[in-house]
């Protein structure tokens, strides 16, 4: 069977974006192009943020590693300074940038939502409120935003030339998923073991977890960048094909 142009005569979705037919009811298609480019630049601030964490986890361990074999406390004021600073500043700067990109991540993941809804009605087992919501509700937040970025990954695939959606593996968005997972809860135990901590030991202990998180939040930050690309790239290819629909093949006598 091949693909057609819908039988409503609808344009094809570019020339939507912005301004959709008057008369039809629903949601809107609109370009997620901009938002992304905000959400990767504030992602690529995150990775540059998160190395110099690293770095401050690596000095201040360096100096706890110290205290720790020389059984008393060698570091010099100097030294101790430097590594306080560091971590402060960085941890500013992580503070700020993840508030700024979480904001830029909703905007984007909540049109991405809209748009998903103009290509597929029923393609979502979420309301469009959980889009935003299930990000701060406990404990569904740890599968909710899943859950909903699977139905929109679905229903955004472009179509094949026979009408069937072509195949995505969702591999970026499966580890971005998990490693995002992996960075809350390694960073939680890092600061519960921090906020005890009373010996060189368990400062040192604290630190290389944190050392861990870090690292593993540039990794999910990296894997988040190529998802926001490649959902993206997947909708304006959708957009680009405009509507269809199936035709249905003659019935055998």
């Amino acid at each position: 069977m091949d693909a057609q142009p819908h039988p409503s005569g609808l344009p094809g979705y570019p020339q939507a974006y912005g301004r959709p037919p008057a008369h039809l009811p629903g949601p809107r298609l609109s370009s997620p192009e901009g938002p992304a480019r905000t959400v990767l630049w504030l992602l690529g601030l995150c990775i540059l943020a998160d190395a110099v964490s690293l770095v401050a986890n690596a000095l201040t361990f360096r100096l706890m590693d110290k205290a720790v074999d020389d059984g008393a406390d060698p570091m010099s004021y100097d030294e101790a300074q430097w590594s306080d600073g560091l971590t402060a500043v960085s941890g500013l700067a992580q503070m700020v940038l993840l508030l700024l990109t979480a904001v830029a991540f909703l905007v984007w993941f909540h049109q991405v939502r809209i748009n998903a809804e103009v290509f597929r009605p029923d393609g979502h087992r979420m309301r469009r409120g959980w889009t935003v919501w299930s990000w701060f509700v406990p404990v569904v937040n740890l599968w909710f935003p899943k859950k909903i970025a699977n139905d929109i990954w679905t229903a955004s695939l472009p179509y094949e030339p026979d009408g069937s959606p072509q195949h995505a593996p969702r591999a970026v968005m499966n580890w971005w998923w998990g490693l995002w997972i992996a960075t809350l809860v390694v960073d939680r135990v890092g600061d519960h073991i921090n906020a005890k901590a009373s010996a060189a030991e368990e400062f040192r202990l604290s630190t290389g977890v944190l050392f861990v998180a870090n690292a593993v939040d540039i990794a999910a930050a990296v894997l988040a960048i190529l998802f926001v690309r490649r959902l993206t790239a997947l909708q304006h290819r959708k957009a680009q094909q405009g509507p269809v629909f199936q035709v249905a093949a003659p019935a055998v006598v």
